[in-house]
């Protein structure tokens, strides 16, 4: 036997070792052992390379997998609502919905605790930077889940989210599956992100995944086509956002709850401005409060450099463009704090 023979073998016992220790399905063990008997063959006869590569990667998947793991969830509302009230202004109605989903759950733990329970999936939809994704983060920082955030802009295939054939080199799982093991429990919150934004050409499949992950029919056995053994992912919450609903399935639609996320006034954006995103460029930039001061007046013309947005991203770059100005004169002119006024707001603003 040559050294690389031997050294294949050790990493094989390894294997051994390491599917005997973890929780996983009987099924799936047992398959799993017959994959790693025919490695110990094909070492024995000398023909291993390629085939070693796609198993041991296949089974380092499949030990990845959280099979019954799980976190605790955090139900305390009073600790919920301060959570969304740290990250959101506003909104009252969105975090009513929200604060209602987590006392649901609070109460079936503690009356049902033993009875599997279906949460309910919240479709958000509004217009880019209304705070959508925030809420989904918000969420699982409530509950104490892990997040799991899969992008949907732009996906060009179903195997994107449902994985490829393992018998390809370099195939490994879709994303639900990788977000999954990522986050190391079986329930985590999933952030389906913009379901709507996916490619035209492939959005029929990409729905057809959508129907089976959504349904709680099926998502107790999701195949993923990698791991070609069904998972269960009932015990996840699954959030989706969307700009609109136009290229959304009835059949998707059917198995959600639609929220829509309303636009911030003016007067709203200035405060989440104020509390939510200066001081954390501030902090970011390294600079004081007292270093970087905009005057009352100039407000109005930070929330509409370009006219009326619903949204928050483009006053969040606005903000971000007049933070790294007023660092680069505070530190190339040696000025003790920029103030921004009337007079002087055009050099801080966007030019277009």
């Amino acid at each position: 036997m040559t050294d690389y023979q031997h050294a294949l073998q050790q990493e094989i016992q390894e294997l051994q070792a390491r599917t005997s220790a973890a929780q996983m399905p009987d099924e799936m063990r047992r398959k799993i052992n017959k994959e790693i008997v025919a490695l110990e063959r094909s070492v024995e006869l000398g023909s291993y390379d390629e085939k070693y590569e796609k198993v041991s990667r296949y089974i380092d998947w499949v030990l990845k997998i959280p099979w019954a793991a799980e976190s605790k969830d955090t139900t305390d509302i009073e600790k919920a609502k301060a959570v969304f009230n740290k990250h959101h202004y506003g909104m009252q109605e969105v975090k009513d919905r929200f604060l209602e989903y987590i006392a649901i759950l609070n109460l079936r733990e503690k009356q049902a605790p033993e009875e599997d329970f279906r949460a309910p999936i919240l479709l958000l939809v509004g217009l880019v930077g209304t705070g959508k994704t925030t809420f989904a983060t918000s969420l699982a920082e409530a509950l104490a889940r892990k997040l799991v955030r899969i992008p949907f802009g732009g996906m060009g295939s179903a195997k994107e989210l449902r994985g490829s054939s393992r018998l390809l080199l370099g195939a490994e799982p879709g994303r639900v599956i990788r977000g999954v093991c990522e986050a190391g429990v079986r329930n985590p919150v999933i952030l389906l992100d913009e379901i709507d934004r996916n490619a035209e050409e492939a959005n029929t499949d990409i729905m057809g995944v959508l129907v089976e992950l959504l349904d709680p029919a099926q998502n107790h056995a999701f195949t993923d086509t990698y791991v070609d053994y069904p998972v269960n992912l009932s015990h996840a919450i699954f959030i989706a956002t969307a700009n609109n609903t136009t290229r959304i399935v009835t059949a998707v639609m059917d198995r959600m709850e639609k929220i829509s996320m309303p636009s911030y006034t003016d007067e709203e954006k200035i405060v989440i401005a104020k509390q939510y995103i200066l001081p954390k460029l501030l902090r970011d930039a390294g600079l004081k409060p007292e270093q970087f001061k905009i005057q009352e007046d100039v407000w109005k013309t930070v929330v509409r450099p370009l006219g009326y947005d619903a949204g928050i991203r483009t006053l969040e770059r606005t903000l971000q463009g007049a933070v790294r100005k007023a660092v680069r004169i505070i530190v190339e002119r040696k000025f003790p704090e920029v103030i921004i006024n009337m007079d002087n707001a055009k050099i801080f603003m966007p030019k277009f």
